[in-house]
């Protein structure tokens, strides 16, 4: 098949739907978002702006296939109530969920890629730079979803911004809670905890506690 029949495959009714919603009809028109039907759109509220020419499937969400996991059968979740960034090329696979707070906002860089069953939580601003990518099983989040309280009823546990900068790439099952920065050209290996600034671009970061594995690395898809 074609690339071009392939895309015009995945063309369906929430594709549609969503475009239109969250564009005007010169931009919704072009279907620059392409959302799968295994795609459960259970809030489309908020913002999506894409950042540059806008072309057809410039992202795509649920799609793709791995073998770890049922891509006929795995269901992902758009749940937006805040802003979400494309600053350009975006591949998010199957079962993959994304929830946006209505003060949230939620950017990803130029050829972003995402691996199946990724779940991303933002309630206060989560920024994923460019050429970067997240594998399987992993978590992003910018809150802790439950107030703890001082002995005053003061809220200690507000969110803290996360940021992945640009050729980051996340190793599948890590957990990436608020407050993390991941510098530059750094690799998070597999199954890490990531909860502060990391320091050292073109490292591998991993262990318990989180230490630099390697220095002066490149990586590639």
């Amino acid at each position: 098949m074609s690339k071009t029949l392939k895309l015009l495959s995945r063309i369906n009714l929430k594709s549609v739907i969503f475009n239109f919603k969250y564009f005007p009809f010169k931009t919704a028109i072009k279907l620059p978002v392409l959302i799968s039907n295994n795609i459960y759109l259970h809030k489309m509220g908020g913002t999506v702006m894409i950042n540059g020419p806008i072309k057809t499937a410039l992202v795509q969400i649920g799609y793709g296939k791995v073998g770890i996991s049922d891509f006929k059968r795995a269901r992902g979740v758009w749940q937006v109530f805040g802003d979400v960034v494309f600053n350009g090329r975006a591949f998010i696979m199957h079962g993959c969920k994304i929830n946006v707070g209505k003060n949230g906002k939620l950017t990803f860089g130029e050829n972003f890629n995402m691996s199946t069953e990724v779940a991303i939580v933002a309630e206060k601003q989560i920024t994923i730079g460019n050429n970067s990518g997240i594998s399987w099983e992993s978590l992003v989040m910018d809150t802790d979803f439950h107030h703890i309280f001082d002995e005053n009823g003061q809220i200690i546990n507000h969110p803290k911004e996360v940021i992945i900068g640009d050729n980051v790439w996340v190793g599948c099952r890590c957990t990436i809670l608020k407050g993390a920065n991941l510098p530059d050209g750094s690799i998070i290996a597999a199954g890490s905890l990531v909860t502060k600034k990391l320091v050292g671009n073109n490292s591998i970061f991993g262990g318990n506690p989180m230490r630099v594995l390697k220095e002066n690395i490149t990586w590639q898809y």
